[in-house]
C-alpha cells in the first residue's frame, strides 16, 4: 500500500495484463489476441474509432463481459472466473449514473455502505474524496441541484472512496461541453497522480489521450496496432491507421513512387525533391504512401526553386494558427501556418515539407517504413 502525502488516500499499486486475449461475439470478433502489459500505477489510455475493442477491452476487465480465450490478471491473479464484485475495481461510465433521491453524500458513499463498511469509516472516507474532488460544500445537494461537472465529479467520487486496486474510466468527459471537458482532463491528470491508482482510460478522443496517458494503447479492428508514450505515436506511428488517427488536423498522406536513384518522390502532377536518402534500406516496392503532419508543410506566397505549387482551398483562422486546406495535385492537404499570414481563397501558393518529419508507409500493408 502506498499513500499520498496530500491525499490521504492509500492506493493499491496493482500490475494488469491482457495474455492473448481474444473475444467473440459468435461469429464477430470482437478484441483478437490482444497481449497488453500495464504496470502499477500507469494511466493508460484506450484510443481508437468505435467498434475499435476498446471498451470490450475495458469491460472484460470489470468482468462485465467474458473472455474467450487468453487471460486477463489483475496483480498476479487471473480474474477470468472471479466475479465482477470480487475484482475490487471502480468503474466511471460515460453517464454519471447517480441516485436522484439520494443526496451527494448518499451517492458517494453507497458503494461502501453496500459492502456493510462502519458507519463512522464511512463519512471520513466520504469526506476525504470529496474534498480532493472540491466538492465538500456539496454533500447535502441532490443531483438535479448539480452542474454537468460536480456530478462527473461526483460521479469519481464515489469510484474513488471504494480505494479500489484498479480504476476503469469510460469516456467520462464526453458529456461535458468543450471548456468543461479541457478544465475536467487537468483535474483528472492530477487525481491520478495524487492517488496513484492504475488507470484504463477509454476514449475516442486523441487530444485526450496525448494530455492523459502515461502510454497509449491504439486499437482498430479489435487488435492493438501500437502501445507507446503518446510523443512516441505521435512521432513514430508503427502503421497509416495511426499515424492518421494520432494528431488534430490528421496526417497527410500522398500516394506514389519513390525513386531512391534522383531521390525523389513522384504522385499523380507531383514531384518531390529530397537533399538526402529519405529511406535506409530502400523499400520492396517503388509504390510508397508519404506521410507529413499539417505543422511540417512551409507555406509561401512567392515561387522558390523546390516549391510545389498548391492552390488555397479554404482556411481556417483559431486565433492563435490558421489552418490552410489546399488542393495540390488532384489531392487536398492541410498546412498550420502562422496567424500573422493571409491566404485567399483559390490564391496560389507554393510549399515544402520538413525533410526531417517525413513519414513513409507502406503501399500495400500500410506498416511504417524505417
Amino acid at each position: 500500500m502506498t499513500q499520498s502525502p496530500d491525499s490521504g488516500y492509500s492506493a493499491q499499486l496493482m500490475r494488469v495484463a491482457y495474455d492473448r486475449v481474444v473475444k467473440k461475439y459468435g461469429p464477430v470478433l470482437g478484441v483478437d489476441q490482444l497481449h497488453l502489459e500495464i504496470r502499477a500505477g500507469e494511466f493508460i489510455v484506450l484510443l481508437g474509432p468505435s467498434g475499435c475493442g476498446k471498451t470490450t477491452t475495458l469491460r472484460m476487465l470489470a468482468g462485465l463481459e467474458t473472455v474467450t480465450s487468453g487471460s486477463i490478471y489483475i496483480g498476479e491473479t487471473c480474474v477470468n472466473e472471479i466475479p465482477p464484485r470480487e475484482r475490487d475495481v471502480a468503474m466511471v461510465f460515460q453517464s454519471y449514473a447517480l441516485y436522484p433521491h439520494m443526496t451527494i453524500a448518499e451517492n458517494i458513499a453507497y458503494p461502501l455502505r453496500v459492502r456493510r463498511i462502519p458507519r463512522s469509516e464511512i463519512a471520513s472516507r466520504v469526506k476525504k474524496a470529496a474534498e480532493l474532488l472540491g466538492i465538500g460544500e456539496l454533500l447535502e445537494r441532490k443531483p438535479k441541484e448539480l452542474s454537468g461537472g460536480q456530478r462527473q465529479r461526483v460521479a469519481l467520487a464515489r469510484a474513488i472512496v471504494r480505494q479500489p486496486r484498479v480504476f476503469l474510466m469510460d469516456e467520462p468527459l464526453s458529456n461535458l461541453d468543450a471548456q468543461l471537458r479541457l478544465h475536467t482532463r487537468g483535474e483528472l491528470k492530477r487525481l491520478q497522480y495524487e492517488l496513484g491508482t492504475t488507470t484504463l482510460y477509454v476514449t475516442h478522443d486523441q487530444a485526450e489521450a496525448m494530455t492523459l496517458a502515461h502510454r497509449v494503447a491504439v486499437m482498430d479492428g479489435g487488435r492493438l496496432q501500437q502501445f507507446d508514450t503518446p510523443l512516441a505515436i505521435y512521432q513514430r506511428p508503427a502503421n497509416r491507421f495511426v499515424a492518421g488517427f494520432m494528431g488534430s488536423p490528421s496526417m497527410n498522406f500522398l500516394e506514389g513512387k519513390l525513386d531512391h536513384a534522383e531521390r525523389r518522390f513522384v504522385g499523380p502532377d507531383i514531384t518531390l525533391r529530397f537533399a538526402n536518402e529519405v529511406l535506409s534500406p530502400p523499400p520492396s516496392s517503388d509504390k510508397v504512401t508519404l506521410g507529413v503532419r499539417p505543422e511540417d508543410v512551409a507555406l509561401s506566397v512567392t515561387a522558390f526553386e523546390g516549391g510545389l505549387p498548391a492552390t488555397v482551398y479554404v482556411t481556417e483562422a483559431l486565433g492563435n494558427e490558421t489552418y490552410v486546406f489546399l488542393n495540390v495535385g488532384p489531392g487536398r492537404i492541410v498546412a498550420r501556418a502562422d496567424p500573422a499570414m493571409r491566404f485567399e481563397i483559390e490564391s496560389r501558393v507554393w510549399l515544402s515539407f520538413d525533410e526531417t518529419k517525413l513519414h513513409f508507409f507502406d503501399h500495400v500493408s500500410g506498416n511504417r517504413l524505417s
